[in-house]
């Protein structure tokens, strides 16, 4: 079984002997199919894989999908990393939706563990299915050909999507040769998100009348990609000046034909992080603002970017800041927070006074606690007694909420018992030295 997906794999070689791969695990019947199958030829590839599974706080039972995965991770004997995200609250926080949300978030997860070196690649689960919606959805939001190639089989040398040229009938089959279950989540039949329209209204109308649709759809993307490659390929090597988080492109460019200037905007984009939401729409404003406005005039887009006429150039400058995910287990150790600095764990057998240093019983903190940043109903016994919301101790404390946003916590569920660099909580106080635990902070 899964023929094509070895077939795949070989051709784009998207997996290398050692890789430590993540699976994006949500416990659906396309991860599922996914994760078996990378599990169970880890001796095959040489690799190892592991389970990442994100809660993104959007349904109250999501914890049953948690545990499952969890569950499945465990009869495989593959390591199993659980995140919690609430992308309802960072979509009205930035204003987007919550499948924009929840994929910043997703992507910010994946990043963290990128870049701590705990996985080599993210494997995804995204199949021709998937492609061909995300293709149609490109087209509609009027994206242009960068939208129209659809997801590519390998980004940024790290995501991989070994289900790409995967039909849905394939996965199927194969979930119900190995006989596994899975959870489906219930949302998957809510129309109001747009993939979910997509799927469930307009693909469905149309395979009616043309059931080859999906493979043809996907076919058509892959015809694009080549296109675009080969222009792409024609574009001058000082088209773009790329200087930290900003991209240069020269004013004379603009006077190219649409099609050439059109993929040197994209790859100005490509070049400082942006690689989505950028329709056609946003390249027409990048156009009329070199050739029409005036120097030192500017115009917003999306994630925060800007793009800024200057005397011979236009820059395009990335302002947007990724959410910094923390979720660590309580260990000896160390582990740094971009924005904050660097915390340090580790046992001890006295207790003297000392700046940026807190003291805990170990043996009072429940295994299931881990350090995270500061959620919505957090509570705070403070030293000596009195409970209260930490959000309130934190003001009281006249901690700046810029601080505030990156400041790490050890908690368990809700309960909070170190600040740190701030306070320990009443329940993990000290009462025999040899139990004691130090915590340092060296602030950035």
């Amino acid at each position: 079984m899964f023929e094509n997906v070895d077939k795949f794999i070989e051709q784009t070689k998207m997996i290398s002997a050692g890789d430590v791969i993540g699976v994006g695990f949500s416990g659906g019947s396309d991860s599922m199919a996914l994760f078996h199958y990378l599990a169970t030829n880890q001796q095959k590839f040489d690799i190892e894989v592991v389970a990442i599974h994100i809660d993104h706080g959007i349904r109250e039972n999501s914890y049953i999908d948690a545990d499952f995965a969890k569950e499945k991770a465990k009869e495989l004997g593959v390591r199993f990393y659980k995140f919690r995200v609430d992308a309802p609250k960072l979509a009205k926080e930035k204003n987007v939706s919550i499948e924009t949300a929840a994929r910043e978030a997703r992507y910010g997860v994946f990043k963290t563990l990128l870049r701590k070196g705990l996985v080599d690649k993210i494997a995804l689960a995204h199949h021709m299915q998937d492609q061909a919606e995300t293709i149609l959805m490109h087209i509609f939001r009027g994206s242009g050909v960068a939208g129209a190639k659809g997801m590519e089989p390998i980004r940024e040398n790290v995501y991989i999507r070994p289900m790409l040229t995967t039909s849905k009938e394939e996965i199927n089959a194969y979930i119900n040769e190995n006989d596994l279950d899975y959870r489906e989540d219930e949302t998957n039949t809510d129309t109001s998100y747009n993939r979910n329209f997509i799927r469930n209204v307009v693909m469905k109308q149309v395979l009616t009348r043309w059931p080859n649709a999906v493979k043809a759809i996907a076919s058509f993307g892959q015809a694009v990609s080549e296109d675009d490659e080969y222009i792409n390929k024609q574009l001058y090597a000082d088209a773009v000046i790329v200087e930290g988080d900003e991209a240069k492109i020269p004013t004379s460019y603009f006077f190219f034909d649409k099609p050439i200037i059109t993929r040197i905007i994209f790859k100005a984009f490509k070049a400082i992080g942006i690689t989505k939401d950028i329709e056609r729409k946003h390249i027409d404003m990048i156009l009329d603002l070199a050739k029409n406005l005036e120097n030192g005039k500017r115009i917003s887009l999306p994630f925060d970017a800007v793009a800024i006429k200057e005397y011979d150039y236009v820059t395009i400058v990335n302002k947007h800041k990724e959410e910094v995910i923390l979720n660590e287990p309580f260990k000896s150790g160390e582990f740094e927070v971009e924005g904050f600095g660097k915390v340090i764990v580790k046992r001890v057998k006295d207790c003297p006074p000392r700046k940026n240093v807190l003291y805990i019983d170990f043996r009072k903190v429940p295994k299931t606690a881990v350090w995270r940043f500061r959620q919505e109903g957090d509570v705070f016994e403070k030293f000596g007694g009195g409970s209260k919301k930490l959000k309130s101790y934190l003001i009281d404390k006249k901690i700046p909420l810029r601080e505030r946003k990156v400041l790490p916590v050890l908690a368990d569920g809700n309960e909070v018992y170190v600040i740190a660099g701030v306070e320990i909580s009443n329940k993990v106080r000290v009462t025999d030295a040899p139990t004691a635990c130090m915590i340092e902070v060296k602030k950035d």
